[in-house]
């Protein structure tokens, strides 16, 4: 090893100051060329990637991973070692639970026609632990839900599962917002701010139309069914009448959209179950659009103002029912902060979402059933709605102690 000579220096490098001399190799194994370049940004897919695994673990990216990964580890067991929390290994093969997504299962070789199943959480066995008196748990631990591969379902995932006894839901918040604050600053150096905002889910759906709002950027979701009540555009009038939503949301300087890139929107919004998408732009201060006319002046002053609408913005409209309203406008929100390079990728903005409905309507059972699962207790406030006489209570206004 000697020193690089002048001029050759490289100071991005670790070892940019040193150099390895060569007298002598000896050839062990001759290599074939490889499928891909054992370098970050490559084009491979992923199929290739994967069975050439070994070699795609090579590469920086992925050493990073594994490494964030071992670290977000470390700073769990530290941080919850800490607050007197007792890590336990619970068992994998188990009988089948209902916890709402299909269990994997194990043929039993000792008792034929038997089976195990694979935990989709540890849920029974720590509140085993919480009755057997050790009353702060976790575990980061393997689960398994044989279900459809999606963004955020894996049928094989990892999670910090924890469990707690005597507590209510500001202990077990005010931990887990620490919990995460420790991760993020000593595996990225990131200053989580905390206490961390809390809102309710009905406020939640009213300015963002989802119960896992992103946060990181505007385009709220604006109410406009007092500002049409008298409108006589068919559409807003029949959604009114059928005790519908109209909201709208003000993507701002988008308003050089073409017409085929506001088509694409309409129909992404129809995977959400929306009709349409209604649009006015606002350029040189004048709204245009093939709907301006059935608008008359105080409508068109009341957008602007509640929406602060400027010149270049580009206003689209969702009229439907709440439950359509609400999610194709907040989804398609999401999908023009992507498209328009709205999100800073380098910004964290972590929230409580509260107070979750307890129930909800089906219309194939004719019955109200429970949103999440039936174990969740009603917030106490909200006890007398649950009174089976329709005249005294109002099932579908109880809400949880649930929260996310």
């Amino acid at each position: 090893v000697l020193d690089r000579p002048d001029g050759t220096i490289n100071p991005e490098m670790e070892t940019g100051e040193v150099e390895l001399e060569v007298n002598k190799i000896e050839l062990l194994s001759k290599s074939e060329t490889p499928p891909f370049l054992i370098q970050d940004n490559i084009e491979a897919k992923e199929e290739l990637r994967l069975k050439y695994r070994y070699l795609d673990l090579r590469r920086p990216e992925m050493q990073k991973r594994l490494r964030l990964r071992h670290s977000i580890y470390k700073s769990v067991r530290n941080y919850l070692d800490s607050q007197d929390f007792c890590e336990v290994e619970t068992p994998i093969l188990t009988k089948p639970t209902p916890e709402g997504a299909r269990d994997f299962l194990v043929p039993s070789r000792i008792t034929q026609g038997e089976f195990y199943a694979l935990p989709q959480s540890p849920q029974l066995f720590k509140q085993v632990l919480m009755c057997a008196c050790l009353d702060k748990y976790y575990q980061i631990v393997k689960c398994f839900r044989d279900e459809d591969l999606r963004a955020n379902r894996q049928p094989e995932f990892t999670q910090i599962d924890m469990e707690m006894s005597f507590v209510d839901e500001n202990d077990i918040q005010n931990l887990a917002e620490n919990l995460v604050a420790t991760i993020w600053k000593e595996t990225i150096d990131y200053n989580v701010e905390l206490p961390l905002l809390r809102i309710s889910y009905q406020e939640a759906m009213s300015r963002f139309g989802l119960d896992a709002p992103d946060m990181r950027f505007d385009m709220e979701l604006v109410e406009l069914n007092e500002v049409f009540a008298k409108s006589e555009f068919k559409v807003f009038k029949d959604t009114l009448n059928s005790n519908g939503l109209i909201k709208a949301i003000n993507a701002k300087n988008a308003s050089s959209f073409s017409r085929k890139e506001i088509d694409d929107l309409t129909n992404y919004v129809k995977n959400y179950g929306a009709k349409g998408l209604a649009w006015l732009k606002y350029e040189d201060d004048e709204f245009k659009s093939s709907i301006v006319k059935f608008f008359n002046e105080n409508e068109l002053k009341s957008i602007k103002d509640l929406l602060k609408v400027e010149n270049g913005d580009l206003i689209l409209f969702i009229a439907d029912q709440e439950n359509i309203t609400n999610p194709a406008l907040g989804n398609l929100r999401a999908h023009l902060a992507k498209k328009m390079d709205l999100i800073d990728p380098d910004k964290f903005s972590f929230l409580w979402v509260e107070k979750f409905p307890l129930f909800e309507h089906s219309p194939e059972l004719g019955r109200y059933v429970s949103v999440h699962h039936p174990f969740t207790s009603p917030l106490e406030e909200d006890l007398d709605n649950l009174e089976s006489d329709a005249s005294k209570g109002d099932i579908s206004k109880v809400r949880a102690r649930a929260y996310d």
